[in-house]
């Protein structure tokens, strides 16, 4: 079995910087703005979408954000954790 110590949080830090240009890019590709999709997952603000995409100073989406976000999109949720 695997140790998951072995895992470096630089390794982490860029799967979540992926995650977030995945999002960019299938929100991009849908033709919605960052205040659409986060109006659509129930968010009055862009802040979460803004800041996740670009992982800024550590932010990034939850899970739950995620299922929200892939409804939205219509798009498999695999699709944003390649």
């Amino acid at each position: 079995m695997l140790d998951v110590d072995n895992l470096s949080s630089d390794f982490i830090k860029q799967f979540h910087k992926k995650i977030g240009e995945n999002v960019k890019n299938a929100r991009e590709k849908k033709g919605l703005t960052q205040l659409q999709l986060s109006q659509a997952i129930g968010h009055k603000s862009v802040t979460i979408i803004s800041r996740a995409e670009i992982s800024y100073k550590g932010q990034h989406f939850n899970i739950e954000h995620l299922v929200k976000i892939a409804y939205v999109l219509e798009i498999d949720i695999c699709e944003l954790l390649k």
